[in-house]
């Protein structure tokens, strides 16, 4: 198994909220343009997606109140395992957050994508600390999402 760690980051929100955000995988559809939501199906354990024409679903194995989500894959090209930590900050209204994924790549892959998970993960990370402080995260294109889009509006 290949491992890959977030960068860590303190959001906006109590562990308790942060936590409620994710552990209803319907609540995952909020988060996507308008265009792409037809493509997923949700329902309080798992989500699956069609994306580049790929089948790919993620299932909860394990919810651990306020501190951890575990998740694994429900039919997807490969084995992975994906972890969300939710640990207290300093301040008790914010949230120390990574997020870890175990995968099960060769050689070959882990080469070609090992960075570039890297990097989505940390770009996952710095969005969910930008709408946890109201702002759009960097890269998105508000034109994507219904008018009146507010991300301080999310359910964080």
């Amino acid at each position: 198994m290949a491992e890959f760690r977030s960068k860590k980051a303190v959001v906006s929100k109590a562990p308790y909220e942060l936590y409620m955000a994710f552990v209803d995988m319907r609540n995952f559809i909020q988060f996507l343009p308008e265009e792409k939501k037809a493509d997923v199906t949700a329902d309080y354990d798992s989500i699956h997606a069609m994306v580049q024409g790929f089948s790919i679903g993620v299932r909860v194995k394990e919810r651990i109140p306020y501190s951890r989500i575990e998740f694994q894959d429900d039919g997807a090209p490969f084995k992975f395992f994906l972890t969300l930590h939710f640990d207290a900050a300093s301040d008790p209204y914010k949230t120390d957050f990574q997020i870890v994924v175990d995968a099960e790549l060769n050689f070959m892959m882990k080469t070609l994508l090992g960075s570039k998970i890297k990097d989505a993960l940390d770009k996952v990370v710095d969005s969910l600390v930008a709408m946890s402080e109201g702002r759009m995260p960097e890269g998105v294109d508000p034109s994507m999402y219904p008018e009146g889009f507010d991300p301080s509006k999310m359910k964080l």
